[in-house]
């Protein structure tokens, strides 16, 4: 593994072992293929040799790492991975094809560089091809192969057999929606990046918040040490540059996480420590409180639609006789039935077994009597998301529930504040934003106001941890986490529906580069149909009256959508209308 080692005919080469080069050298190396790595920093091959060590795969002679490109020398097909910068690019291939002989194999990670404008810089464009990787590349990842009108066959055949043996997951995404969502998913982690830094949460908890909120398969700021601080950066800056839109601008954080040298995985060290074998190392592990929580028997949860009734079944579930306050013995009646209904579901596909469905629905009660709460220890209001009506709720709560009662509201982007003031006793007051389907999710948002009582603080975390839910705890601020760093993503999406070039399966072919390029569950047009294109409107009304920025900034498409009647899912119309109604 030193530059004195001979080259390796017949191995794969690879210029370049930042987050890319090392992703793909290790994935090849562990399927049991010989490499030469290629890198004119020695610290980055100091680097990637220590990492190698603890991941030897037996059998197998280990990776020639070296600054030679001499060393190149009979590859069998040889990849450029050098960072995204068309000179750059240019000057990698053109020391490639001065040592690989003509007919060799050439291979390209560029993103955003023209790839028939590398191939004719060459001079060989037949020897050149494209593979578009939407992150680090590992078992398993989707890869795109790229062709222009001059690459050889043979050449388009041997990025086949590279594909196979790095064993990734050939996926078919287009330039246009490739790019496309890679500047909503780099959007996206460019907001996280600048929230983290601006005090409001801690980087674990904004991680923590999309992953479980979103299903997403890493956090954003984890996302971004994976691909690269300074990947991102010049990703950004380039996308800043031709699109104008400011929400693309680099957060600050990044040029001064540069300037420190910390640069992700890839350094060992970005917005979390990474250890030698590239795993990274957990920042927040917890403490104990400080403080006792109030202790929770009895629950009311006051509403009965799809949210009341997704929370009235896990706390049953976890063992507290619950109550369920609707507006008529009718609605009360129906939310019991509905929960009887998911139970039953819940043990034909094994997650619940019919003694523990039993004795849930056996802790639940319904009646249409606010008084049924005064004997509870804790009351979780989730009525219709109007500023006005839970007001109206907690000025009720307040005079109805004994003193003591820890009093939650579920809202995602109204104010707690505004409820603690209306309840009487704000000491009293806690945000507990659940995440549908709630029995489903993992995610509680914790929201506190200045006035919280520390104990109460602590019940809504204890709590979360009986439901079997994460808590993470955020000051009261419209949106929290998930929806303030979610609905700019979205109206993002949005957007490109009025782009110059948008063709007339934008939303499709986004949703799939999404899905598909980054492993995220859907796309965000089927996101929004999911979570209803009426609701969205209305949260995405709620955070640019409080943010007043372009990112928060409601769309018009949306708008429109909805004054049609186009609701998404709930009603079966929407921009994903194939997708079938929720049940």
């Amino acid at each position: 593994m030193t530059a004195q080692s001979p080259p390796c005919d017949g191995a794969f080469g690879i210029v370049g072992l930042g987050s890319v080069g090392e992703a793909l050298l290790a994935a090849l190396h562990a399927a049991g293929h010989r490499v030469v790595g290629v890198d004119t920093d020695p610290e980055v091959l100091a680097r990637v040799a220590r990492r190698l060590e603890t991941s030897g795969t037996a059998g197998v002679p280990g990776p020639v790492l070296t600054g030679d490109h001499a060393l190149l020398r009979g590859a069998a097909l040889v990849v450029e991975a050098v960072p995204e910068d068309r000179a750059v690019k240019a000057e990698a291939l053109r020391r490639i094809t001065g040592v690989c002989e003509p007919g060799t194999p050439l291979v390209t990670t560029t993103a955003t560089v023209a790839l028939t404008r590398l191939a004719i810089a060459t001079g060989r464009p037949g020897d050149l091809a494209g593979l578009r990787l939407f992150t680090p590349p590992y078992a398993g990842a989707p890869a795109e192969p790229v062709h222009t009108g001059l690459t050889s066959a043979a050449t388009a055949a041997a990025l086949d057999r590279l594909l196979k043996a790095a064993a990734l997951d050939p996926v078919q995404v287009g330039a246009r929606p490739a790019a496309d969502a890679t500047a909503l998913v780099l959007g996206l982690c460019n907001r996280a990046a600048a929230l983290s830094d601006g005090g409001y949460v801690a980087g674990h908890a904004v991680d923590t918040a999309m992953r479980l909120g979103c299903a997403l398969p890493a956090g954003p700021l984890e996302m971004l040490d994976r691909i690269g601080v300074d990947t991102a950066h010049a990703a950004l800056s380039d996308l800043h540059r031709r699109t104008g839109d400011r929400s693309l601008a680099p957060a600050p954080v990044l040029r001064r996480m540069i300037g420190q040298g910390r640069l992700g995985r890839k350094t060992g060290h970005g917005f979390y420590r990474w250890d030698h074998t590239g795993t990274p190392q957990t920042r927040h592990t917890g403490a104990p409180d400080p403080v006792a929580p109030r202790p929770v028997h009895r629950v009311g949860v006051l509403g009965s639609g799809a949210m009341a009734r997704g929370i009235a079944e896990v706390t049953a579930v976890a063992g507290h006789p619950t109550v369920v306050v609707a507006r008529s013995p009718g609605k009360a009646h129906d939310a019991l039935e509905a929960v009887a209904g998911s139970l039953t579901r819940a043990v034909r596909r094994g997650k619940v077994t019919p003694a523990a469905r039993d004795k849930a629905l056996a802790a639940l009660e319904g009646t249409a009597q606010l008084t049924a709460l005064a004997g509870c220890d804790l009351v979780i209001e989730a009525v219709a998301e109007d500023a006005d009506v839970k007001r109206e709720m907690f000025t009720a709560l307040g005079e109805v529930c004994a003193p003591g009662t820890v009093l939650a509201t579920t809202t995602s982007s109204l104010s707690v504040a505004a409820c603690a003031e209306a309840s009487g006793r704000p000491a009293d007051v806690v945000g507990l934003h659940f995440f549908n389907p709630a029995p489903v999710m993992r995610l509680v948002e914790v929201a506190h106001t200045p006035a919280t009582a520390p104990d109460v603080l602590a019940t809504g975390r204890l709590l979360c941890r009986g439901l079997g839910k994460t808590a993470v705890e955020c000051p009261d601020r419209t949106g929290f986490i998930v929806n303030s760093l979610l609905f700019p993503y979205l109206g993002a999406a949005l957007a490109l529906l009025d782009s110059p070039g948008a063709d007339d399966r934008v939303v499709e072919h986004t949703d799939t580069a999404v899905q598909r390029g980054f492993g995220y569950p859907m796309g965000p047009f089927a996101l929004l149909d999911t979570i209803g294109l009426d609701v969205c409107l209305a949260i995405q009304n709620r955070l640019h009256a409080h943010f007043a920025t372009p990112d928060h900034r409601p769309s018009p498409a949306l708008a429109e959508l909805v004054a049609a009647g186009l609701l998404g899912r709930k009603n079966r119309r929407g921009l994903r209308t194939a997708s079938p109604p929720a049940r």
